[in-house]
C-alpha cells in the first residue's frame, strides 16, 4: 500500500490522494524528537520487575527499527547539505521547577532530567555533530517550548520531516504545533514509536492527512534532492 492511501482515519476515507512533496535543499529539516538516554535506559532497566516485560515490543522496536531508521535519515539528510535539527526534554534548574506541568504531572511524564545530566542527553547512535542544533524543552511540543519556530523561520525551513518518540506525545504535539503555523510536516512511521504498536498506529491514523503526511523512511529519501 502506498503512504497516499495508508494510515487513513475514518475522516479520510476516499478522498483524494496528496500530491507528492517537493522537499528541496533550501527549505527542507530533520527534527529528531526525545531520542535519550532516559527512555531507552529506563524501559530496559530492572528487568525482574514484571512491568517491564511490557516495554519490550518498545525495546525491539527501537533497537531493530527506529534507532537504524533514524541513522539513515540523518546521513541521508547530512549528505546532501540538509539540516539536522535535535530537540529534548531536559531542564535548566536542577530541581526542575522551570518545567511545565505537562512534565510534572504523577506518573509516565514525572521525570527529573537537569539539562547536563547523561540520561537527559540524545542516545550516541544517533548523537549530534557539534554545529548540529539542539533544543532543550521542558514541554511536549517543541515548537511551544523553544526558540524552535524563530530557528525554522531563520533558515527558511517550511517542510519539516519529524522522528522520534513517542508518537502519541511529543511528536505528535510537535507536529500539530507545526502543522498551525502552516509548515508541511512528514512523519517518518518507522523512524518514530510509541509504548505500544497500538498507541502508534493509531496516533499515525489521527494525524494523518491533516496534521502530516505519514511516509516511510525510503519514502522520504526518495523525495530528497540528490
Amino acid at each position: 500500500m502506498s503512504w497516499k492511501t495508508a494510515h487513513r482515519s475514518f475522516y479520510y476515507d476516499g478522498a483524494p490522494n496528496p500530491p507528492d512533496p517537493v522537499l528541496s535543499a533550501s527549505d527542507t529539516a530533520l527534527l529528531v524528537i526525545d531520542v535519550q538516554n532516559v527512555y531507552l535506559g529506563r524501559t530496559a532497566a530492572n528487568r525482574t520487575d514484571p512491568a517491564a516485560k511490557s516495554w519490550k515490543p518498545f525495546r525491539d522496536r527501537m533497537t531493530g527499527v527506529v534507532l537504524p531508521q533514524i541513522a539513515r535519515l540523518i546521513d541521508a539528510f547530512r549528505d546532501r547539505g540538509l539540516d539536522v535539527i535535535f530537540a529534548r526534554i531536559a531542564c535548566q534548574l536542577k530541581d526542575g521547577r522551570d518545567r511545565s506541568l505537562s512534565q510534572k504531572k504523577p506518573g509516565w511524564n514525572d521525570l527529573l532530567l537537569p539539562k547536563g545530566r547523561y540520561d537527559s542527553q540524545i542516545a550516541e547512535e544517533i548523537a549530534p555533530l557539534p554545529h548540529e542544533i539542539v533544543v532543550t524543552k521542558t514541554t511536549d511540543s517543541a515548537l511551544t517550548g523553544t526558540n524552535l519556530r524563530l530557528i525554522l523561520a531563520n533558515l527558511s525551513i517550511r517542510n519539516v520531516v519529524c522522528a522520534g518518540i513517542f508518537t502519541d506525545q511529543c511528536v505528535s504535539s510537535t507536529v500539530r504545533s507545526l502543522a498551525d503555523e502552516s509548515f508541511d510536516v512528514i512523519v517518518v512511521d518507522d523512524a518514530c514509536a510509541a509504548g505500544t504498536d497500538d498507541l502508534h498506529f493509531g496516533e499515525l491514523s489521527i494525524l494523518n492527512m491533516i496534521y502530516c503526511s505519514v511516509m516511510s523512511a525510503d519514502d522520504v529519501i526518495g523525495y530528497l534532492p540528490a
